[in-house]
């Protein structure tokens, strides 16, 4: 016997979640009509008021309801300082580490030639048009410590180098291979405040 047709695209809707394959997306699926179907409807509000409502920021590339997030227009921010992060939850473990008060910029994603990401899909124009606004004096490379992370910041770090710029890189105090939503906020504030430059 075959699912209900809504049924089943409801499954393969919640497979586009990370890490969510057909049996999770199922459970997920049966869980939401089954036993908490206001939920479900919050989920269903919540995800169309977000697609609808939530963009990028025209300086930090962030998700904002604004044109310009609310840390872009802080004047509390040192404009001097643009820190490279490649996703919001990087952002967010710079900030609850309490380290750093200069601006950003959130690649959302990092280069990955064989997944088919390019300087273009992570927003690379964008971040140069930004270090050039004639008011940042040094960026800093906060990608993860990955392969990816690792090739994404030399790259940055090449793009950048003629640009009168300072650029640095956070310190090691990272784990080889790990990344920033996954690192306490001490280890993370070590990080930035040993950061160093690229060569």
């Amino acid at each position: 016997m075959n699912a209900p047709r809504s049924l089943d695209e409801l499954i393969n809707a919640l497979r586009c979640l990370p890490g969510v394959g057909p049996r999770s997306a199922q459970r997920m699926a049966y869980h939401l009509l089954q036993r908490d179907q206001e939920g479900a409807r919050r989920l269903a509000d919540s995800l169309d008021y977000a697609l609808e409502h939530v963009r990028h920021c025209e300086k930090c590339n962030n998700f904002t309801e604004e044109v310009v997030c609310e840390l872009c227009s802080s004047q509390r921010r040192d404009p001097a300082l643009l820190c490279v992060v490649e996703m919001p939850a990087d952002l967010l473990m710079m900030e609850q580490a309490h380290c750093y008060k200069g601006m950003y910029f959130v690649l959302m994603g990092r280069l990955s030639p064989l997944d088919g990401i390019g300087p273009r899909e992570i927003n690379l124009d964008r971040l140069l048009k930004r270090a050039r606004d004639n008011m940042v004096k040094e960026v800093i490379l906060a990608t993860n410590f990955t392969v990816e992370g690792e090739a994404t910041a030399h790259y940055i770090g090449e793009m950048l180098q003629n640009e009168g710029l300072k650029i640095t890189r956070i310190a090691r105090g990272l784990p080889v291979g790990g990344e920033l939503e996954h690192v306490d906020s001490g280890t993370l504030a070590q990080a930035v405040l040993e950061r160093r430059e690229v060569k």
